[in-house]
């Protein structure tokens, strides 16, 4: 049997009070043994990052978690300085940054946004594999996998019950990377991780 894999879910909101789903969605999520989540505006509201305790929590665990709101088709700011500042050169890239290499990385964003808005050619033009590509460049660059992203589209219609099923979905996905349930072939054949949690 593998040895499950460890999650770290670095959350980039900076209004998470307002958020009916990202609180649900770390909610549904915070009792799980093996996963460490991050409130990373709580733990540097002046963007100063630690950086020996941010590259040793990335480098003990096997999967990282970005989630956050999908901001004008981006992420907060806080998301982008920590990865200027914390993926830095000879560390996560370069001839002698490899300490990530092997590493998973995935992208759980909530979206005001409906799914059919972000088409090729749609209202939008990019989908939102598109819109994500400098995270997954990043990634890559860093000698890592990109996982395909976790979205929860049309935020501001769901009711309770919505939010719930999203949250149950996330979770659900969460334990199957841990789990090793996904083979990397079948998972890099979806736009959405959402699309293989049944």
């Amino acid at each position: 049997m593998t040895e499950r894999q460890r999650i770290m879910v670095l959350l980039f909101h900076p209004l998470l009070h307002k958020s009916r789903v990202n609180r649900e969605l770390l909610r549904s999520i915070q009792d799980l043994e093996g996963v460490t989540i991050r409130n990373m505006y709580d733990l540097y509201p002046d963007f100063h990052f630690d950086l020996k305790v941010e590259q040793n929590l990335l480098l003990s665990h096997d999967i990282i978690v970005w989630q956050h709101p999908f901001y004008w088709y981006s992420s907060p700011p806080l998301l982008k300085e920590w990865i200027d500042v914390v993926l830095e050169h000879g560390f996560a890239y370069g001839r002698e940054g490899r300490a990530l290499a092997g590493k998973k990385v995935m992208t759980a964003i909530s979206s005001g946004g409906r799914r059919e808005v972000y088409q090729e050619g749609g209202m939008r033009k990019y989908s939102i594999r598109q819109l994500l590509a400098p995270f997954e460049l990043t990634v890559t660059l860093c000698n890592m996998t990109y996982l395909p992203p976790f979205v929860v589209h049309g935020t501001h219609m769901l009711d309770e019950n919505g939010i719930g099923r999203a949250a149950a979905q996330y979770r659900k996905g969460l334990l199957s990377l841990m789990d090793g349930i996904y083979d990397e072939g079948e998972i890099s054949k979806h736009d959405y991780l959402n699309d293989l949690i049944t």
